[in-house]
């Protein structure tokens, strides 16, 4: 079996809503730290994404066109990741979110989930084996990223079908 890998990341810190509509706000001047020292983290830990998929929410996009600038500085002559900007992670629920995981051709071993809360806590904590699960809901912060891995094809996605193993807030 080959082994797979699922990054989530909640978006970076975003500017409150005010007269703006949600799907239009941008990310604040720590969210835009933030969300670079998400992707020098992802770098640093080797974590490369074949895949992106990303809400096309104006926050979430930036989030991770921040994130894949300093990525790449650590790509090291990879290639650039396919992204797909999914309107359904807009306002998805978990289910929408492991409908799409379950699509992933077997050929991609490593997606990036870039969306919002509740959804990604929520997904992330179903994603927990029940070795894993405690009980309590993983609330990710802004720029919260949750790496999950499994040795099953992306079809089999499910609730409990991913280890947690690894958790960082990225503050730049």
């Amino acid at each position: 079996m080959i082994s797979r890998t699922l990054i989530v990341l909640r978006h970076a810190k975003a500017e409150t809503p005010g007269d703006l509509v949600d799907f239009d706000r941008a990310l604040t001047e720590r969210g835009e730290s933030d969300a670079d020292a998400a992707g020098a983290w992802l770098a640093d830990e080797r974590l490369h994404p074949e895949l992106v998929l990303c809400s096309p929410a104006r926050r979430t996009r930036q989030t991770w066109q921040t994130a894949a600038i300093a990525l790449a500085q650590g790509e090291n002559g990879r290639p650039s990741p396919e992204v797909r900007y999914e309107e359904s992670l807009y306002l998805a629920g978990r289910t929408e979110v492991f409908d799409l995981l379950r699509l992933v051709p077997d050929t991609i071993r490593t997606v990036l989930l870039v969306g919002h809360n509740p959804t990604v806590s929520e997904v992330s904590a179903l994603l927990l084996p029940d070795d894993q699960f405690s009980g309590t809901v993983i609330e990710m912060k802004t720029a919260g990223l949750a790496v999950h891995t499994s040795e099953e094809p992306w079809s089999a996605t499910q609730p409990g079908a991913m280890r947690l193993t690894r958790r960082h807030t990225a503050r730049g």
